[in-house]
């Protein structure tokens, strides 16, 4: 049988694709821009390919000895914090299923109270410094333990199990921890890749507290030494704007070399490849556990 395409259906599909281009053209504009002589780009009109192909901007790159310190910083992080997460995240989520739990209401009341009040910068500068947390790697990891929103999507989600599941471990003498490790964790696969998903995004694409919780150079995450190449970049681009108006000279591509913008590109590029490789491995579980943990319950 032959599909009836209608006005409508046809200007969706159109809409449709022109709004999918526009959010895929940026991240082509980046490749194409990092694999483009850094001078020759200054002179603009780049598109859909370089116009004089290159692989200085990444050599480079990997030839920067701060570049590899700061992923290391930012693999450790991500790993160690996404997993030191997931797990406190998931034993509370289980503790608060339970309507047996003394307390339980008030326990989610006090954890829900801090979304809801922020003391501000300030105040949480101070906490980090009396906590001896700032210039450490630390600072990185225990500020982000804690998530009321994904607690609350494991905990709607873990109250969705068949209660049979626990009563008949119950009576075999297994005990909360065991059924916790053998039945809960085994069962809880999709909620717990959305959840590390989440956490494990927001590891890698944080700049901010590289920015200004650290003064070490050696404790640098990759996303903080973007964003100072990314000063740089403007920077750079204003000195040749004034240099252009004041001299009445325009900037030369013909010789070959790489510009900050360019080595920016080419940071960013090899920032965001792991991500992208990644996502289409958790993208199933992403939807299902996401739909289960919030509609659920």
């Amino acid at each position: 049988m032959k599909r009836q395409w209608s006005i409508f259906s046809i200007l969706n599909y159109i809409f449709l694709a022109l709004v999918g281009f526009s959010m895929v053209y940026p991240f082509i504009y980046i490749v194409v821009y990092s694999f483009n002589d850094g001078k020759d780009s200054i002179m603009g009109s780049l598109y859909f390919l370089p116009r004089k192909w290159t692989l200085e901007n990444y050599a480079q790159v990997f030839e920067n000895a701060r570049i590899w310190q700061a992923y290391k910083i930012t693999l450790m992080r991500t790993i160690l914090g996404t997993f030191l997460h997931v797990a406190l995240s998931t034993l509370m989520a289980y503790a608060l299923a339970k309507k047996t739990l003394p307390g339980r209401n008030f326990v989610a009341f006090y954890i829900f109270l801090p979304t809801i009040f922020s003391a501000g910068f300030i105040p949480f500068f101070i906490t980090l410094q009396k906590l001896q947390l700032i210039n450490t790697f630390w600072v990185y990891v225990i500020p982000m333990l804690f998530s009321f929103m994904h607690i609350v999507i494991i905990r709607t989600f873990l109250q969705g199990l068949p209660e049979e599941l626990v009563e008949s471990a119950h009576i075999d003498g297994y005990g909360d921890f065991q059924i916790f490790m053998r039945i809960i964790l085994p069962l809880s696969g999709p909620v717990l890749a959305t959840i590390s998903l989440f956490i494990g995004v927001t590891h890698w694409n944080d700049w901010f507290t590289g920015a200004y919780y650290v003064s070490n150079k050696d404790l640098i995450p990759v996303q903080t030494l973007l964003q100072e190449m990314l000063t740089q970049a403007e920077a750079f681009s204003s000195s040749l704007n004034r240099s252009a108006q004041q001299g009445g000279q325009t900037v030369s591509a013909s010789a070959g070399g790489s510009t900050p913008e360019s080595l920016r590109m080419a940071l960013l590029v090899i920032t965001v490849f792991p991500i992208i490789c990644i996502y289409p491995f958790l993208q199933r579980f992403f939807v299902k556990g996401v739909m289960i943990g919030s509609v659920k319950g």
